[in-house]
């Protein structure tokens, strides 16, 4: 590999461009310069999450989804480079599937809290759906992955079950909403 990052400050983006993994520069400001982002916003956000006491089927699901992200992060920095495969998504249906069997039906909404662990792991939820919705507005733009953008429509529902399974196995349950409760 090498060394990759032998300085830390170029100069290079003092005047408002930073360079992508093909040697090209574009604006700070970027739609894919925002979407880079907002997944690194995201990885570390799992890393604050991996912080935390977590059962260790649940530690390797969220490092394995670390390693993915940062294959996201990479895919976006190379414009029409495709890092993801098809299986990625497809595994986070299997573990969504598999910790949303022993959970209760949904009858209400529910509010982000609960454990800690939970309460985090719903932040990197609603972190998500911001990754996802820039992502898809770069895809309108210039090519982006299907694998890129149906893994991150997928992280955001694992997330929520993830969520969901926190706070049970740390005792609790849903914290729901209730309808019209300050009126």
């Amino acid at each position: 590999m090498g060394h990759r990052l032998s300085k830390i400050y170029t100069r290079t983006g003092d005047a408002g461009t930073t360079g992508l993994g093909d040697g090209s520069r574009t604006s700070k400001d970027s739609i894919r310069v925002a979407a880079m982002g907002d997944v690194d916003e995201l990885n570390s956000l799992i890393g604050v999450i991996l912080c935390e006491e977590l059962p260790a089927d649940i530690r390797e699901l969220f490092i394995g989804i670390q390693h993915d992200l940062f294959d996201l992060g990479g895919e976006l920095c190379i414009p029409g480079s495709a890092l993801l495969k098809a299986t990625q998504p497809a595994r986070l249906e299997a573990a969504i599937d598999h910790y949303n069997a022993d959970l209760g039906p949904l009858k209400e909404f529910i509010l982000p809290g609960g454990s800690r662990a939970a309460a985090l792991t719903h932040l990197a939820r609603t972190v998500c759906r911001r990754a996802e919705r820039v992502t898809v507005a770069l895809a309108a733009e210039e090519a982006v992955s299907d694998a890129g953008r149906q893994y991150l429509n997928r992280l955001s529902d694992l997330l929520f079950v993830l969520g969901r399974w926190l706070n049970r196995a740390a005792g609790g349950g849903d914290v729901l909403w209730q309808k019209g409760r300050n009126a």
